[in-house]
């Protein structure tokens, strides 16, 4: 059963049809399942997920489609309702943990609010549940880290004190957005286990937003391809690796580094791109007409 669904989404700046940013997307996250969603950058990657949360820039408008959580549309709700859900039922693993924590109150302060806000629990009911937490993430010493303030903590440290962040309210959709984009090569792999670990553990609905094919084939069961605000292709992880549907989607794999063979340097992108950029182009005429 699909608890994230996303049908026909269309944003574009300022409302205007010429200027979308995402361009009649659909896609489905399963209870339980690692969807990740993959393009370059400015593909509308991120929008996707401000869409879901409602926090698209000012200029961003929703023109046409609907995005549905648990079977109710995020987007006909008012703002007080849509806030109460996100609260209880979503987090986000942001990009930057540095600025995604705030600078000026630490770490036990940050997580145990939250808990007291959306669960109604009591400071030391909190503090118990975020201790068991960062340990689940394999954070040694939590005393410590909890007193701490975020500019004391290691990059790798910020983004497993987030992870366990996201999962504290038991959310039932959970979309990491590039989590390991801020951090150093060394600690990917520790951070991308520990998703995976805790996703499996709680059983959350994950959308996994990512640029690397890489990270998606280690730990995602289906993916969306992602170009120019329109998703290109749907298909279980193994399938599309194997035999890509997409032009674009057999181009991104081509780039990606392979260290059995000789780099091949064919220039076959600008043509594989221009035929993709002429289908957007007619697709748009449609949309307009």
């Amino acid at each position: 059963m699909s608890h994230l669904q996303i049908r026909d989404l269309s944003v574009a700046l300022d409302g205007d049809p010429r200027r979308r940013l995402l361009r009649s997307v659909s896609l489905d996250v399963a209870t339980g399942e690692v969807h990740g969603l993959v393009g370059e950058s400015g593909a509308g990657k991120s929008m996707i997920g401000k869409t879901v949360f409602g926090i698209l820039p000012r200029a961003a408008k929703v023109v046409a489609g609907t995005v549905a959580v648990g079977g109710r549309d995020l987007l006909a709700m008012d703002r007080t309702r849509r806030r109460r859900l996100v609260g209880r039922e979503m987090a986000l693993i942001p990009q930057d943990p540095l600025t995604a924590l705030n600078p000026s109150r630490r770490i036990e302060a940050q997580l145990t609010d939250r808990l007291v806000a959306i669960l109604g629990m009591g400071r030391r009911a909190a503090r118990d549940r975020v201790a068991g937490l960062l340990d689940e993430v394999k954070i040694r010493n939590i005393d410590r880290v909890l007193a701490a303030y975020p500019h004391e903590l290691s990059g790798g440290m910020r983004q497993r004190v987030l992870i366990a962040e996201a999962f504290a309210a038991e959310p039932k959709l959970i979309v990491a957005d590039e989590p390991t984009t801020a951090l150093d090569v060394t600690v990917q792999k520790t951070i991308l286990g520990l998703i995976a670990q805790m996703q499996a553990r709680h059983g959350a609905a994950l959308l996994f937003v990512t640029h690397d094919l890489g990270v998606v084939a280690k730990i995602c069961q289906r993916v969306s391809v992602l170009f120019s605000g329109r998703v290109v292709e749907t298909q279980p992880t193994a399938d599309l690796l194997a035999a890509p549907r997409s032009p674009y989607t057999a181009a991104l794999l081509a780039a990606m580094p392979r260290y059995d063979r000789p780099a091949d340097l064919t220039p076959v992108a600008p043509e594989i791109i221009a035929e993709m950029r002429a289908a957007v182009a007619a697709a748009d005429a449609r949309f307009l007409a």
